[in-house]
């Protein structure tokens, strides 16, 4: 029989967890969060020093692998924090707060915040443009949820009562996703010229805020006209590829599926961070469990979260 991947001792023990961490942070060794230095680093084993303290011969400072990192000053055993990093990136679905809470024996409150410190670790450090060297982007805008207090448009149709997220996937690459205000031009292509490399074929549908691309600002900008029942066709500009918008697409689908399916309840003030989430596992969804907990978990330096950032309570999550 296979092991289970939570029999590691990792997931068991606090100090086995430090040790995997520093693994993961530190391949090389240990490095100063406080001035970045890699050498004259001493480990400080007295009884008086918690597990995994270091002091730094440079600035004199001492640290462990949490200081700067979502973990920073956190109470929660770090075999926990690595636990649910593993349950939320390798969960196809997702998973919900009160799920969260009950598989790791902690108070609802506290997976919920633990998700959002996750959620952070997850978000994109800059990570350049999207496409470049003549790859394929391709970018379409979703509608999910209703925003409180605007009504429903009736037989007239129209999206302004729901959230817009607008998404951008590079073939075979990364894909990255934005809670907007409207659907318009105006919106729209200043986050395509912000995150797209001007060297990359953009493919979309045949909307209107799609249109009168600025002369240039891509390789090529090719269209599928879905009121024609037109969805995919032989590229006009890249030998051998299909111009369709199928991969955003499927990502859209999955996206509100899932945020339905698993979390219930989101809010407009966090939907962003929960974006990013899938962002990450759509990113990496050709990697194993393992690789893409991995990834979470280097994400999580230089980004602090606090309590009173989240700015509320928790929310309802199934």
């Amino acid at each position: 029989m296979a092991e289970s991947l939570f029999d590691q001792p990792r997931f068991k023990d606090a100090n086995a967890a430090r040790e995997h961490l520093e693994s993961i942070r530190w391949p090389t060794g240990p490095v100063c969060p406080h001035c970045g230095a890699t050498d004259r680093m001493s480990k400080l084993n007295g009884k008086a020093h918690r597990p995994g303290v270091y002091d730094c011969g440079h600035c004199r400072d001492q640290f462990t692998v949490t200081v700067g990192t979502v973990f920073e000053r956190s109470k929660i055993p770090l075999n926990k924090w690595l636990m649910a990093a593993t349950l939320l990136a390798a969960s196809k679905k997702g998973m919900s707060s009160h799920q969260l809470h009950r598989t790791l024996g902690v108070t609802y409150k506290t997976a919920w915040f633990m998700s959002h410190r996750l959620r952070e670790a997850m978000k994109p450090n800059g990570g350049g443009m999207l496409g470049g060297g003549g790859k394929i982007v391709e970018a379409d805008e979703t509608y999910f949820g209703n925003i409180k207090g605007r009504k429903h448009p009736g037989k007239s149709g129209g999206g302004d009562h729901k959230h817009k997220i607008f998404a951008l996937v590079e073939r075979d690459g990364t894909t990255r996703s934005f809670h907007v205000a409207n659907v318009n031009d105006k919106t729209l292509k200043p986050i395509l010229h912000a995150q797209v490399a001007s060297d990359t074929h953009l493919m979309t549908d045949s909307a209107g805020h799609y249109r009168n691309m600025k002369r240039g600002a891509f390789l090529s900008h090719e269209m599928v006209n879905h009121t024609r029942k037109e969805y995919a066709r032989r590229s006009r500009a890249v030998k051998g590829a299909v111009a369709h918008t199928n991969t955003v697409e499927s990502f859209s689908g999955l996206l509100k599926r899932r945020l339905v399916g698993t979390y219930d309840h989101v809010s407009e003030q966090h939907l962003q961070k929960y974006c990013n989430e899938f962002d990450f596992r759509f990113t990496h969804r050709k990697t194993n469990d393992f690789e893409r907990a991995t990834a979470a978990l280097k994400g999580i330096e230089g980004k602090r979260l606090t309590y009173r950032r989240i700015k509320s309570g928790p929310q309802a999550e199934a």
